[in-house]
């Protein structure tokens, strides 16, 4: 499960870079070039969705519980945003309801 868990991070890390690039390169007036790293992120983000071993829509649902708390540790580390207590226990019911499904793996 910890294999499992290290890979919805990166695929999560993947799929935000590969957000945030394009906002920064919209939003922010940063460089088009920024487009070209996205693009390998997001290819990375796909790719790694690939390797988990379970249907895609249970990878995709319990990869959403991992991506809620990856994004709040970005909206934290990157953002400089201050995490309320209702941040942490929301993303400690999505990384519940990962756990909960990925068990499941084993069951069907």
């Amino acid at each position: 499960m910890l294999k499992t868990t290290l890979l919805f991070f990166a695929t999560a890390l993947a799929e935000i870079i590969g957000c945030f690039l394009p906002y920064l390169w919209l939003k922010k007036g940063a460089g088009a070039w920024l487009l070209l790293p996205a693009a390998v992120s997001l290819a990375v983000f796909v790719w790694l969705l690939t390797l988990h071993p379970a249907a895609s829509g249970r990878v995709y649902a319990a990869y959403g519980g991992v991506y809620v708390a990856t994004a709040l540790l970005w909206l934290r580390v990157v953002d400089g945003v201050k995490l309320t207590a209702f941040d942490w226990l929301g993303a400690g019911v999505a990384l519940a309801g990962m756990l909960i499904i990925v068990a499941g793996w084993r069951t069907s």
